[in-house]
């Protein structure tokens, strides 16, 4: 191997980075996916840094067509990341992102499934950092929430595979399919990351916590790594197509009532990755194809808006969209860069989220899956208003709310810049994504079909909300926090725990009330005998003493000799 594992660059710059200051940290930072990309173009496919360890092999990367465009896509999301965050004075922020964004390298090249856990770990711990960088007490408490959650997922993936490896002698992480407990340990580990239904509450609490530019570097990394995941170890497993389809839908009723904007933007997340893993389930090229090319351009147009919503963030204090509104005035730019965000993720012609969304779609309708595509055309409508209208307009338009700041610093608005000219690049010219695609690409985005009728939805959709809006149906922007299934372990587990310490503590006290009966009775009879008044206190005389040792040494003799 004539190039470093991808990972190494990441970690060796973290360190450097740790050791740096001022200008000399911003030029390291900015040199280290860039030095990372260069090295990635030196792989060529194949197993690259095997390791023997107790008779199974670790493969430290393999470097395929799949692995290379997710490589290249997180060294993008990572360079686009570090863009936004240069004017932080926060070196915890900065070492943690690149360690962060290397974790993730380590992981979509790991060759099996030891080398995973370890990166699926990491991920976990250096991601944490991000969210108790804001040094809040709300951060605080959601760092704990996320660091539980994302380890349980660790020990799950970990148990999996000791099982399989145990089975069936080997550790490779390919193909698993479902069928044995260990592969299921397996699949929910990855459903954890991946915000499967009633497993996805850690992003929701979690990313909307972190600060300004620790989302960004959130949302591109932990949910796709377990897309990857699944579309490399669980692709055709119909399964997840059922799964993803409701991914796709229940975040919208969610995101709708939803105040705090970064929390809107979390829910329509998982309502992307409902749609790639849709195709993962179906497992036929153009559907593995959609979903790839799909998280590819996700992780831009999501970061696009996370930027916006950060950049909104980092200017005026506020994130929730009661207490926003006309800062197209003094942040023209920002809206502009946010609108294009919210073109691409609602899947707009010429825009990203048009080329790549159809994809999975048409695959879903070959594969006869009809009652799937409607559920999946129902949240393709949800997501233009949540994300797509909602978003832009409660941030910068809907009432005044009298907020008068400036655009960001620059460096802010570049990554937002370049993020915008990607979505429309891969939106107007998908030809290149499609290139780097795992299956030869037979597929044309561009028919008159599919841009009307994505138009006619758009325009219906939009339409509705105007309706919804100006008749005051509309769910109004109320300062709170929705708590949807995380109301088991915030609200069930704590009260089950009180109930449950209250039982202990009744049973306790039993405990200790016949032990300590037990105990005084006990020190009354050692008392009786060993007292100032028991047998054993008494004087002995010393003539007696000595008869009575004499006559125990004559019986003694007496005994032994006969």
């Amino acid at each position: 191997m004539t190039s470093v594992a991808p990972f190494l660059v990441f970690f060796i710059g973290a360190l450097f980075v740790a050791l740096s200051r001022g200008t000399l940290r911003s030029v390291l930072l900015l040199a280290i996916p860039l030095a990372g990309a260069f090295n990635l173009l030196q792989f060529d496919p194949g197993s690259y840094g095997t390791l023997s360890l107790l008779g199974h092999t670790l493969t430290l990367v393999r470097v395929d067509k799949l692995s290379l465009l997710f490589g290249y896509l997180f060294h993008l999301a990572a360079f686009l990341a570090i863009i936004f965050s240069l004017h932080v004075r926060d070196p915890i922020q900065q070492v943690s992102g690149v360690i962060y964004a290397g974790s993730a390298l380590g992981a979509v090249f790991a060759g099996d499934m030891i080398t995973l856990f370890v990166f699926w770990e990491l991920l976990a711990v250096s991601s944490v950092f991000l969210i108790l960088a804001r040094r809040t007490q709300r951060s605080q408490a959601a760092a704990l929430r996320y660091l539980i959650i994302q380890v349980l997922s660790g020990v799950m993936l970990l148990a999996g595979v000791l099982i399989i490896a145990h089975r069936t002698g080997s550790i490779a992480f390919e193909f698993i399919g479902l069928g044995s407990l260990g592969s299921w340990l397996i699949f929910l580990a990855f459903g954890i990351k991946c915000c499967f239904p009633l497993l996805h509450n850690w992003a929701t609490d979690a990313y909307p916590e972190a600060t300004p530019t620790g989302t960004v570097f959130l949302s591109a990394f932990t949910t796709k790594v377990a897309v990857y995941a699944l579309a490399r170890a669980f692709p055709g497993t119909e399964l997840l197509v059922y799964i993803g389809a409701t991914m796709a839908m229940f975040p919208i009723f969610f995101a709708v009532i939803e105040n705090d904007l970064r929390r809107v933007l979390a829910y329509s997340m998982i309502n992307q990755i409902g749609f790639m893993v849709v195709g993962v389930g179906l497992g036929t090229a153009l559907a593995m194809n959609g979903a790839v090319a799909h998280a590819f351009n996700d992780v831009i147009f999501k970061s696009l808006l996370f930027m916006s919503m950060g950049a909104v963030l980092y200017k005026t204090g506020e994130m929730n969209g009661s207490a926003l509104g006309g800062l197209y005035k003094s942040m023209p730019i920002t809206t502009g860069l946010c609108i294009v965000g919210a073109a691409s993720i609602s899947a707009f012609p010429l825009f990203s989220g048009f080329v790549s969304k159809s994809m999975v779609m048409v695959a879903v309708l070959e594969e006869g899956h009809p009652i799937v595509w409607l559920a999946l055309l129902f949240a393709s409508a949800g997501v233009f208003h949540h994300a797509g209208i909602k978003i832009p307009f409660f941030a910068f338009f809907a009432h005044d709310s009298g907020i008068r700041t400036g655009e960001p610093p620059r460096n802010m608005l570049i990554a937002m810049g370049i993020a915008a000219v990607i979505c429309v690049f891969n939106g107007s010219y998908p030809w290149l994504l499609y290139s780097l695609l795992p299956f030869p690409v037979d597929y044309e985005p561009y028919t008159a079909a599919h841009v009307l009728t994505q138009s006619q939805l758009l325009f219906f959709s939009a339409l509705a909300f105007c309706w919804l809006k100006l008749s005051g149906l509309y769910p109004p922007e109320l300062p709170g926090v929705n708590i949807d299934a995380e109301w088991i372990y915030r609200k069930i587990a704590p009260a089950a725990i009180q109930r449950l310490g209250g039982a202990l503590g009744t049973l306790r006290q039993g405990v200790m009330f016949r032990a300590q009966t037990r105990l005084e009775r006990f020190i009354s009879h050692i008392y009786r005998h060993h007292g100032p008044d028991g047998i054993m206190a008494r004087t002995w005389p010393t003539g007696s003493t000595v008869l009575w040792v004499a006559v125990l040494l004559g019986a003694y003799l007496l005994i032994y000799f006969l």
